[in-house]
């Protein structure tokens, strides 16, 4: 009996042994990713005096009664009124792109070479779920709202933006009719907004800037709609069943 106990303490050290190692070479990986692999943080300061162009990555997560889904995407915006936003699903595979030229503005299915034409609100409104023009959307992101007039007419009259502000004059919500935004967290000293929440009647959702640059140069043909020449031009409701089957 004794011989057995004597000839099993080796290996039960051995199997100590081994799990000290185990768990040593999990912390060190742990710390590792933490330091090495996380983020570089956003730094925005000093802001330039004059903003042109905003450029970046964010994460969007919409819940509604027709379900909730998440999304990827990338954003570009000429100021005041060009943008490019090109939304991918959670595995990063592209599912569709939205480019605004002035006046114009397309809804773009490049897996499958179709495109839907209409105005911007009815194409961001799709994006987002309710209604908003380029210029309010890049000013959700910038927290700038001026300098130029904002809401829009209906049949019955017109909807007026008002805002709530910190003490150091940046605007932390605002709404709109039955829309209703806020923000939760800035980039640091900027009105940027870094993470916010909105609601409307129809949904609800999460908006999160994962990383975003300033007045970077800017690629010939970016807003461009001459790639509309290539692909086909289909109805809204052809494109919606496009997406169904490609979610």
């Amino acid at each position: 009996m004794r011989r057995i106990l004597n000839e099993g303490q080796p290996k039960d050290k051995q199997n100590i042994k081994v799990l000290k190692v185990s768990l040593f070479l999990v912390a060190f990986l742990a710390i590792f990713f933490l330091i090495y692999c996380r983020p570089s943080p956003v730094i925005l300061l000093p802001l330039p005096s004059k903003i042109e162009r905003i450029e970046g990555y964010a994460s969007l997560r919409i819940a509604g009664d027709q379900g909730s889904s998440r999304s990827k995407f990338s954003f570009l915006f000429q100021l005041p009124h060009q943008g490019r936003i090109e939304v991918s699903n959670i595995l990063g595979r592209t599912l569709y792109q939205i480019i605004v030229a002035e006046d114009e503005a397309a809804f773009i299915v490049p897996s499958k070479r179709v495109y839907w034409q209409g105005e911007e609100e009815e194409i961001i409104r799709y994006f987002l779920g309710f209604r908003l023009n380029l210029y309010e959307m890049i000013n959700l992101l910038s927290g700038k709202w001026e300098g130029e007039e904002m809401g829009y007419e209906n049949d019955r009259s017109k909807e007026i933006w008002s805002f709530a502000k910190d003490e150091r004059g940046r605007i932390t919500a605002g709404q709109r009719g039955e829309f209703r935004f806020e923000v939760k967290e800035f980039f640091t000293d900027t009105p940027f907004a870094r993470l916010l929440v909105f609601q409307h009647p129809l949904n609800k959702g999460r908006l999160k800037i994962l990383r975003i640059n300033l007045n970077q140069p800017l690629k010939k043909g970016t807003f461009s709609l001459s790639v509309l020449g290539k692909y086909e031009r289909k109805s809204w409701a052809e494109i919606e069943k496009i997406l169904a089957n490609e979610n």
